[in-house]
């Protein structure tokens, strides 16, 4: 089986996706290959960016011909001491990018794609992708590759793993370029993306023909009958052996694993969890550990990133026990254990360096409204007691949630502002509402994206608190804001939370080395007297 990571997504560690089904597969007598085609579609683009040498801009010809030495910038620690040199080293290569297409309509950036003719939430764009796969910029890098690995290794099926719109039009494009010139091949497509389509309860299959199999949710038990695989319950680490992972653009190598699947609060309104009703699964905490045991020995990461929708307190607590060893952040809810200040020291000891945490409002009535279970006091003295300790945070914000009002965005503004030096890192988001919520039948809604692919409606708001509103609220008194303004650009270009982290670790090794040079420089005073 080859496994295909397409274009664009962030490429600053590999693929858990198909890391994952590949330890299952290895684990269990099924040979598979895995391909990394966003990582190494991007820095194809960024070598061989095919620009008339005579770029109209100074900017561009500069970018163009710093681009090796930007891209090894991401890959040094020295950039992620300060947040500029880092933005400047994003958006040289996004201009790199930009300015490679030469093709109308079609942008590329290292963590996005678009394209102003195709719309990836339109199923007939994407078989237009399929049927006309040379038209995509990575054509002829992955058809290249791909034949390369057909040829030599002969799989009996090819798996993609689609997780983001930014990844559908490739994806396709990957797809049309398989049917056509190996049209004996089982093409199965699978992922989060795969996933939250086949929930939906109108879906009809309009991909016939071009895929073989649509997989939703965890693909393990699908791989398993289609090689006849025994002993399918056996738990396997994901298996990161065929990635180059020392080229994924990040100072040291960034492990991401997952403990569970599904969330352990699933009670909050408008979830996709919820509503496409996916169960919580988590793994034992002594088998994380043993599975990070074996990936830390065999990887050799800097940080470990967990993937888990929330990380349970009793995983956190098994942590804090047995700590990995490297530091590591993940998405956590806002629970009373991180509230109290030994639990958080003890956190900031296992490694925790950050964690994201999904406030979405600083309105208590909103909070309510939106099922999170979250009390704004214990919020706030959560924010302070890992500042405390020492351990960043990553705050999500949602703003036109329908309970939000004007008042109430500003009371989100004042509880930002209150709680300024505890906050690390801001996302500030525009509620979108999920089509096919339970919610969404008491609501007045319309088209949100064009396309029967769409997940999303736009609603009018049951308080006139409409989308321009809004963006005149966030623009006008939120972003720009004396206080919340300086956060905000703390946020790394484009990598956004991926990349957070990094800076974190850069300021814990300046104070280390810090304290290390005072340490020296007092025993050498004791020496001396």
């Amino acid at each position: 089986m080859l496994l295909i990571h397409p274009p664009v997504a962030r490429s600053c560690e590999a693929p858990a996706g198909i890391a994952g089904l590949a330890g299952f597969l290895n684990n269990h007598g099924g040979p598979c290959q895995v391909v990394d085609l966003n990582l190494e579609g991007i820095r194809h683009l960024i070598g061989n960016p095919g620009c008339p040498e005579g770029a109209e801009d100074t900017w561009t010809r500069r970018a163009l011909k710093n681009r090796s030495a930007q891209l090894k910038k991401l890959s040094s620690w020295e950039t992620y001491v300060q947040i500029d040199r880092h933005g400047s080293a994003v958006r040289s290569l996004n201009r790199v990018l930009v300015a490679s297409q030469r093709q109308g309509g079609i942008r590329i950036t290292l963590t996005d794609y678009s394209d102003s003719l195709l719309s990836p939430t339109r199923s007939a764009d994407l078989i237009s992708a399929a049927t006309d796969p040379a038209s995509n910029p990575f054509y002829p890098y992955f058809s290249e590759r791909l034949s390369a690995l057909i040829e030599g290794r002969n799989p009996r099926a090819v798996g993609i793993s689609l997780n983001y719109l930014s990844q559908a039009l490739c994806s396709f494009a990957v797809i049309g370029f398989l049917r056509k010139h190996y049209p004996e091949l089982k093409i199965v497509l699978g992922g989060g993306l795969v996933s939250s389509w086949l929930s939906r309860p109108d879906w009809r299959d309009p991909f016939s023909g071009w895929v073989d199999k649509l997989v939703a949710g965890p693909g393990e038990a699908y791989l398993a009958d289609l090689f006849g695989l025994e002993d399918r319950r056996r738990i396997s680490p994901p298996d990161y052996g065929g990635f180059a992972l020392s080229d994924y653009l990040a100072p040291g190598r960034i492990l991401p694993y997952s403990a569970s699947r599904g969330c352990w609060w699933r009670n909050c309104v408008f979830c996709p969890e919820k509503a496409e009703k996916n169960a919580y699964h988590p793994i034992s905490p002594e088998q994380v550990q043993a599975d990070l045991r074996i990936l830390i020995e065999t990887t050799r990461p800097v940080l470990i990133h967990f993937l888990d929708n929330a990380l349970s307190p009793a995983l956190l607590r098994a942590l804090i026990r047995r700590p990995p060893g490297i530091p590591w952040y993940g998405f956590a809810r806002i629970t009373p254990e991180l509230s109290d200040p030994d639990f958080c020291r003890a956190l900031r000891a296992s490694g925790c360096v950050m964690l994201k945490m999904g406030l979405e409002s600083g309105d208590q009535g909103v909070l309510d409204s939106l099922g999170k279970g979250v009390d704004l006091g214990q919020a706030a003295l959560s924010l302070q007691q890992l500042r405390r300790a020492g351990i960043g945070t990553y705050v999500y914000l949602l703003f036109g949630t329908p309970a939000e009002t004007m008042e109430a965005a500003e009371r989100t503004l004042m509880f930002v502002c209150r709680h300024a030096e505890q906050i690390h890192y801001l996302n500030l988001a525009i509620f979108n509402l999920p089509v096919f919520s339970p919610e969404a039948a008491d609501l007045e809604t319309q088209p949100f994206y064009e396309g029967d692919l769409s997940l999303y409606t736009n609603f009018c708001h049951p308080r006139g608190w409409t989308r321009r509103r809004i963006r005149r609220f966030l623009d006008r008194s939120f972003r720009c804001h004396p206080v919340i303004a300086p956060i905000l650009r703390r946020d790394p270009v484009c990598f956004t939370s991926s990349h957070a982290p990094l800076f974190l670790i850069s300021d814990c090794r300046r104070m280390s080395s810090r304290l290390a040079g005072d340490r020296r420089g007092k025993g050498a005073e004791r020496d001396s007297g």
